[in-house]
């Protein structure tokens, strides 16, 4: 059944592969489970619905993807969508967040009209091929940030500076080395499933050391009552939405473009440069987004975090389906997701919270991460006109914490120096109007 559905063979894997990779990825997303209603709660919004409503919706949006588009990409509410949503709009504005979520719900039914418009897609096609061979190696630079950052290996300079070195001394970050070091012993071996066992066992660890904390196998779900049908769209029409849909619009279609192009160029599926069955996987990114602002939940986008299945061999929608029944298992499992994907709570000398860090899932990151640099051989490093648009865009993802960010910059960049130099006929009209919507996003940010 699995082989007639998800062409198996044709993709050169297999349902066991399929299922490590579907492990996989949701072992490196599972964190959001827990971050996102810690996110959230703080403008108002009940935790355990939250944590229903982003369960829920990742799966709902995973489903779409694996069964419309057959991508082994997983989404879920995105990082970034949800900070503007609190810290912004609802902190930041004073709006109520049913009235957010009216917001969000409103940019998701804008995705879905493009989507069927092929605007995304053409944007996706659109882009030049110096950015898609930057795009893969900025997620990758980016994604190992992130897994330095989780692990504690990287820390914000409490001396005024920007990063510094971490406690390398500190438990939480010699459970991470420690994970990094077995995982990478297992892949030069040529483990099967390495980053997976390799989670596990840091996770065993770090359980049997006490740095990851034993609360139980099972629990009951929350209600998700709280936050159920409670977006108000007519409120969402008020003073001030356009720019706060706008954006919302923006922050989503740009990271799930980079996703896209991440994922596609790490599993061969570009094709010429073109991501078959693109409408359709932005149909379930766009899908995700309605249900998860119904159910009570920001932004739901793809997760970059998919490169570590597809690192494990994942090529199908298949390992979208097992992140989708994982999604729906963790309403039952709370304790024993978070023991994996969940944070071990840094405290400093006299017991005031620091920051979180996440040492379990940070090896994976980083080692993945680091496997996406290859396509930077792809652009042509001597042509200053396409390596300094590829090089923007690979610092600016990185130091802004930010996918959509760092597109911003290569997509400003790229016509404004093939201008300068004179070779304007080659950039579309549409890489223009790109580089015109970025000018425009920042106008309305600032």
């Amino acid at each position: 059944m699995f082989e007639r559905i998800f062409k198996l063979k044709e993709n050169g894997t297999n349902v066991q592969t399929e299922i490590i990779a579907g492990l996989t990825t949701f072992l490196s997303m599972a964190y959001i489970i827990f971050v996102q209603p810690g996110v959230l709660s703080q403008a108002g919004m009940d935790f355990g619905a939250v944590m229903m409503a982003t369960c829920l919706s990742s799966a709902a949006a995973c489903l779409v993807m694996a069964f419309l588009a057959n991508y082994p990409i997983a989404l879920a509410p995105g990082m970034g969508e949800n900070f503007y949503f609190v810290f912004t709009v609802v902190i930041g504005m004073g709006i109520a967040w049913e009235k957010a979520l009216g917001a969000v719900f409103i940019s998701g039914v804008i995705f879905i009209i493009l989507t069927f418009l092929r605007i995304r897609e053409l944007i996706i096609d659109a882009i030049p091929d110096a950015l898609k061979s930057a795009i893969p190696a900025a997620i990758g630079i980016f994604i190992t940030f992130i897994g330095l950052v989780y692990a504690g290996i990287i820390i914000k300079d409490p001396g005024g500076g920007i990063v510094t070195l971490g406690n390398l001394h500190s438990p939480p970050t010699l459970l991470a080395i420690f994970g990094l070091v077995f995982t990478l012993l297992l892949m030069v071996r040529n483990v099967k499933g390495a980053l997976l066992i390799g989670m596990l066992v840091t996770a065993g660890v770090g359980i049997l050391t006490g740095i990851v904390t034993y609360n139980g196998i099972a629990s009951a779900p929350p209600s998700i009552m709280p936050t159920l049908f409670k977006l108000d769209i007519p409120g969402a029409f008020g003073l001030g939405f356009f720019t706060v849909v706008l954006i919302f619009l923006l922050m989503d279609m740009f990271d799930t473009i980079g996703t896209f192009i991440g994922v596609g160029q790490a599993t061969g599926l570009m094709k010429d440069g073109k991501l078959p069955r693109a409408s359709r996987a932005l149909f379930a990114d766009a899908f995700g987004t309605v249900a998860g602002a119904v159910m009570g939940t920001s932004t739901v986008t793809s997760y970059i975090e998919s490169t570590t299945g597809v690192r494990e061999g994942g090529r199908t929608g298949l390992t979208a389906l097992v992140v989708a029944v994982l999604m729906v298992m963790a309403i039952f499992f709370k304790p024993l997701v978070s023991m994996i994907g969940g944070g071990v709570p840094v405290m400093n000398g006299n017991g005031i919270f620091m920051y979180m860090l996440f040492p379990v899932i940070a090896p994976a990151l980083i080692l993945v991460g680091s496997f996406m640099a290859k396509s930077l051989s792809l652009c042509a490093w001597d042509d200053p006109t396409e390596a300094v648009p590829a090089f923007m865009t690979i610092i600016g993802m990185a130091l802004t914490y930010n996918i959509s960010n760092g597109l911003a910059f290569g997509f400003i960049l790229y016509p404004l120096l093939k201008l300068m130099a004179g070779r304007g006929r080659e950039v579309s009209w549409l890489g223009y109007l790109l580089g015109g919507v970025f000018l425009v996003k920042y106008c309305f940010l600032s």
